[in-house]
């Protein structure tokens, strides 16, 4: 091990060993999964390390909580690429368009008239993914499985969002297999390559479904503090 690995720190190196090897073992190339690292609930000293060791992109939950501590991180490294991967309300729209560079939960009409609204007005054109429930559960956001293909359609055609991709968050209960099979079916259908799956507990199965990226957290960064 070399001396920059050898200051890596260890959850996130454990990960990026983990990906390869689900990336060889699924016999696709390497590299061909991104690590979106979620550092939501940790302040920026604890996202400071994961950033040296050459970690550029991180996904967040809440627009507030990435005001406070993103915009000075980004300034440090340009190069940061800043997912937003929850639930986005229609009066944080413009925040989002202006901090974010992509923007995976992308799930009701409100939501992709008010991003078309603001990346007209910004100027700027972050990213866009189609959360999709794939397990239809009433208290989780997200597109219905059998109305994203044409919910996907009406982005592109009425609101001239360009679409990237599709996102899910399997129900915590059930094998997630078929959740990702599902989504990477919808997204065929779509004609969509990216599919943003797997977290900690399942992003190795992501993977062997196709993810082109993973949202992996606490087996970075460790438990989250809630209080």
């Amino acid at each position: 091990m070399d001396e920059t690995s050898a200051k890596r720190p260890a959850g996130y190196e454990d990960v990026c060993r983990r990906i390869a090897a689900a990336e060889e073992a699924a016999d696709r190339p390497a590299g061909s999964v991104t690590l979106v690292a979620v550092s939501k609930t940790h302040e920026a000293d604890a996202i400071l390390p994961v950033i040296e060791a050459g970690q550029r992109v991180f996904g967040e939950n809440k627009v507030q909580e990435s005001q406070a501590k993103w915009p000075a991180l980004k300034e440090r490294f340009p190069d940061i690429e800043l997912h937003l991967i929850g639930p986005l309300q229609s009066n944080k729209a413009g925040d989002a368009v202006a901090l974010f560079d992509v923007i995976e939960s992308v799930d009701r009409e409100k939501i992709a008239r008010e991003l078309a609204k603001e990346m007209k007005k910004q100027g700027r054109a972050p990213r866009l993914y189609v959360q999709v429930n794939t397990g239809e559960e009433p208290q989780k956001a997200g597109i219905a499985p059998q109305e994203a293909a044409a919910f996907v359609a009406r982005c592109r055609d009425e609101y001239g969002l360009s679409i990237e991709g599709l996102m899910c968050i399997p129900p915590a209960d059930e094998n997630p297999g078929p959740h990702f099979a599902l989504l990477a079916k919808i997204a065929k259908e779509a004609g969509l390559e990216k599919l943003s799956m797997g977290m900690s507990g399942d992003f190795e199965t992501a993977i062997a479904f196709g993810a082109t990226s993973v949202r992996v957290g606490s087996a970075i960064f460790g438990a989250r503090d809630y209080g």
